[in-house]
């Protein structure tokens, strides 16, 4: 196993005027990081040594103007999904960001919906309701939601999903219940590191569909 820690950088566009909604941004997300392992063209050595670490870290900062132009000039992929934009560069070492993106905050992703998100459609990405996370945070974790249900996909599924343009579907699960239902039903499970804003091993997302279920063992 590779020792050295890498990281998936996402950089998410949020101009003042017109920042994008909540949930197009984490679907945005989600749709870069499948992109990438669908896939990852001239970064598969960076994907591997990212994967091989038996870690998926992820990292989300945000751009407006220059920074966004600076951060679309480097290697990478942008994915536009409604009101959002997300740029998913190749894994880097955790020390080793280029400057241009090592230079982005973190911070200041309070985004919001300010209109109902359209019907969901599986595969969806269900959020904790008990757990309050930042949009960069909880677009982190949609990544996650996301790779875990590619790893739990078979060739099939993937192709179809791959017709489908790679969609996900970002919701909040209606009640605690819910989730604590869901996450018990041998799907794809988040559990995040504790890295930042929420305790270790707290449960964030779960991925639903109807191929998922008892794809992996309950905890």
């Amino acid at each position: 196993m590779n020792s050295e820690l890498y990281v998936l950088p996402l950089v998410v566009r949020i101009e003042r005027a017109t920042p994008p909604e909540r949930t197009d941004a984490l679907e945005a997300a989600a749709m870069a990081v499948l992109s990438l392992l669908d896939d990852p063209g001239e970064w598969a050595a960076e994907l591997h040594s990212w994967q091989s670490t038996g870690k998926i870290r992820k990292v989300v900062r945000r751009a407006r103007g220059a920074e966004w132009r600076r951060a679309v000039a480097l290697p990478g992929r942008t994915v536009e999904h409604r009101t959002a934009e997300v740029r998913v560069h190749p894994p880097v070492p955790l020390d080793g960001w280029p400057r241009d993106l090592a230079r982005l905050q973190v911070g200041g992703t309070e985004l919001t919906d300010t209109a109902d998100p359209p019907p969901a459609q599986a595969p969806v990405l269900w959020a904790n309701p008990g757990l309050a996370m930042s949009a960069g945070k909880a677009m982190a974790q949609a990544g996650h939601a996301a790779q875990l249900a590619w790893w739990a996909s078979d060739v099939a599924e993937r192709e179809a999903w791959r017709a489908r343009g790679l969609a996900v579907s970002v919701r909040t699960a209606a009640s605690q219940g819910d989730f604590d239902a869901m996450a018990a039903a041998g799907l794809p499970v988040v559990r995040d590191a504790g890295f930042t804003e929420i305790e270790p091993g707290s449960c964030t997302f779960v991925a639903e569909a109807p191929w998922l279920r008892g794809r992996v063992a309950r905890p």
